[in-house]
């Protein structure tokens, strides 16, 4: 299943692939801003399908990007060590999220980022390339040009969930600041669709299953809010919740003989057998309800037909 969103039209934040798998060694990229890693910080276009292509290692042709919340990284399972991570019962590889940068920690061989999003925090390492020269021929550092990363900010990464010594990072591919502060209300709207595809369902078997039971339900409770439904082609008023005293006056003034004048309360206690009283009590309560008028007096009733 495909599912592409944008904010403010030229900025694209998601587009990847819940249902189906994505592949980095191919042509196909998922697209955070950072074209999956393409852009140098990950995996280049077909370098991961030529390493594994001829051992027995993991499948990253098929990897998977799945935008998750800090704490469903921190819950996710793992049936041993050497097996991939799961999430709502669905093997995650790759992920995404974001979070605001709490530490930054820098050695020899990696920078470490304390990512809180406010549902857990995480640490993030990014590996240093040793080959890349790090001051020009003047003997000035060298600017990479990537935006900088400060504490307080909030970032994204995507990169692979790793435990070492039972505690569990993430390998960074990419990580960036978050330029937009949409970003973040968008990535976790995204976290939350993901999940309820895969614990629910598609949205689609909704749509199509439950459509035409919730069209009707819909029309039904239209009429009953405007209080007529129809019924064999006539508008009719609906009748709303009565007791059990208020119906058996109902069905008495409907089925027996009268003049225009109705019934009197005596004559609707003697056809139903219920004592004065208890017409009294109904009857209050079907004029309240407007569904039956005073005639000649206060104690003569006629059902208020539509």
């Amino acid at each position: 299943m495909a599912y592409n969103s944008n904010y403010g039209g030229n900025q694209s934040y998601g587009a990847q692939n819940y249902g189906q798998q994505n592949a980095y060694g191919g042509a196909q990229y998922t697209s955070y801003g950072a074209q999956g890693g393409a852009d140098g910080g990950g995996f280049l276009g077909g370098s991961q399908g030529g390493s594994q292509g001829g051992g027995g290692g993991k499948a990253y042709g098929k990897d998977t990007l799945r935008p998750c919340t800090i704490l469903q990284v921190l819950s996710a399972s793992q049936p041993h060590p050497d097996a991939d991570f799961s999430l709502d019962d669905v093997e995650i590889t790759q992920i995404t999220f974001v979070g605001q940068i709490r530490n930054i920690s820098q050695q020899t061989t990696n920078m470490t980022y304390k990512l809180d999003d406010g549902t857990g925090s995480i640490e993030v390492k990014q590996w240093i390339d040793s080959d890349t020269p790090k001051y020009d021929e003047h003997g000035d550092p060298i600017r990479s040009g990537k935006p900088e990363l400060k504490v307080g900010e909030w970032a994204r990464c995507w990169g692979r969930l790793k435990a070492f010594n039972n505690r569990r990072h993430v390998g960074a591919h990419v990580i960036r600041p978050v330029q937009d502060k949409n970003e973040i209300n968008y990535h976790l709207l995204e976290a939350t669709f993901a999940h309820l595809y895969f614990t629910r369902g598609p949205p689609e078997q909704f749509s199509t299953a439950g459509g035409a039971e919730n069209a009707v339900y819909g029309q039904q409770a239209q009429q009953q809010q405007n209080g007529y439904s129809n019924a064999g082609g006539e508008a009719q008023r609906s009748m709303p919740q009565l007791s059990s005293l208020a119906r058996r006056i109902v069905q008495c003034l409907k089925t027996t003989p009268q003049n225009n004048e109705g019934l009197h309360m005596q004559q609707i206690a003697a056809a139903t057998g219920m004592g004065v009283a208890e017409v009294m009590k109904g009857g209050d309560e079907l004029l309240q309800q407007s569904l039956i008028f005073t005639t000649v007096d206060d104690n003569t009733w006629a059902l208020l037909e539509m």
